[in-house]
């Protein structure tokens, strides 16, 4: 009876591990297929980022990556049309046959704010880049009381332990938060406020959302068998100096300088770089944030050739609408135009790199 009751147990074990084998195959086997088929138009590939994986540091390549959120990411345009494809481009076109080529990569993603910045760097260290852009202010505008900490890939556990960006809970999340609430996030309109389309969703919307909440859930559960994140969740205390950048802007200005502090220490260089001021109330907060930047900027790092400040805040008119679609995301020429005018700060500050 005791042996019976043994065989039992293992025979419900082996199921067990074989129930999670197969499902853990199956989930990889879909998450490949939604890698490939969001690739090009809004996703990542397998290793978190957006764009073709560049692969090894080849010899007399120079390689640049670009942090920041929507903006940089290139929300509402395929990879090759968001500012970091567009920069490496025009940057090999100008630069000539013979000359050391220059990678851009893009580790840019929706909604992330300069509090990511140091995670990104860490966790893409092993690219071995040579400088660094930090692009973003949109989305800390909300400042010291609603400070943003986002962290968006330390969330999966699978890419804490491994380095694979899993896409599946991340597509048919946003499609069940699409079909259950309507719509999406956009653009701020002249008073700050979110612009969102909204309709009524229907029966048949909520079900398959319902549907796609589940899967996600089942699918997290299963992610969360590779073990906990290493920080356990846990997002660290914010303490480097503000250097007299003052409330509400001492976060995202302690957020920055952490970020350049972590490039310059390991040798890189980095630039820092003001996006097209936004319009209207919110444009008015939006400069008052980046002076407070800049100026702490220019405090902390006094003529330190390695670090770069680019003011592209009036670069482009948010209220063109060739170059930008919604009042704050850029269009294909409206990407095109930043890259062109940081061909001239990026070459100079990669010349210096060698």
């Amino acid at each position: 009876m005791a042996v019976l009751q043994r065989k039992r147990v293992v025979f419900a074990l082996l199921a067990a591990v074989l129930s999670v084998f197969v499902s853990g195959v199956g989930l990889l086997a879909a998450d490949l297929y939604l890698h490939k088929r969001y690739e090009r138009s809004a996703g990542l590939n397998v290793w978190g980022y957006r764009g073709p994986t560049v692969g090894r540091k080849q010899a007399g390549e120079q390689r640049v990556v670009y942090l920041g959120g929507s903006t940089a990411f290139g929300y509402g345009v395929t990879w090759d049309d968001a500012i970091p494809a567009q920069l490496e481009k025009t940057l090999n076109e100008k630069a000539g046959a013979g000359s050391r080529r220059v990678s851009v990569v893009n580790l840019a993603y929706n909604n992330q704010g300069a509090y990511s910045f140091k995670f990104t760097l860490d966790d893409y260290f092993y690219l071995n880049y040579d400088v660094v852009c930090l692009y973003e202010g949109y989305n800390d505008l909300a400042g010291d009381d609603q400070p943003n900490l986002s962290v968006f890939r330390h969330d999966s556990p699978v890419f804490a332990l491994t380095g694979y960006l899993p896409i599946f809970p991340l597509v048919f999340s946003e499609k069940a938060a699409s079909l259950r609430h309507g719509g999406e996030a956009g653009a701020l309109d002249r008073n700050g406020d979110r612009v969102k389309t909204v309709f009524g969703p229907s029966l048949a919307d909520r079900a398959m959302a319902g549907a796609l909440e589940t899967t996600v859930s089942a699918s997290r559960l299963l992610e969360a068998q590779f073990g906990r994140r290493p920080d356990g969740g846990a997002r660290p205390a914010n303490d480097a100096p503000s250097d007299g950048c003052e409330h509400p802007w001492s976060h995202y200005c302690r957020s920055v300088f952490e970020a350049v502090d972590r490039t310059l220490a390991r040798g890189r260089r980095v630039v820092v770089i003001t996006q097209p001021y936004l319009t209207g109330r919110v444009g008015e907060r939006h400069r008052a944030q980046q002076q407070a930047m800049s100026s702490a900027l220019a405090r902390r790092y006094p003529d330190n050739p390695r670090v770069e400040y680019v003011n592209l805040g009036t670069v482009v008119d948010l209220d063109n609408s060739p170059l930008a679609f919604d009042g704050m995301h850029l269009t294909a020429p409206g990407n095109r135009v930043i890259a062109e005018r940081l061909v001239e700060p990026l070459t100079s500050i990669l010349s210096r790199q060698r």
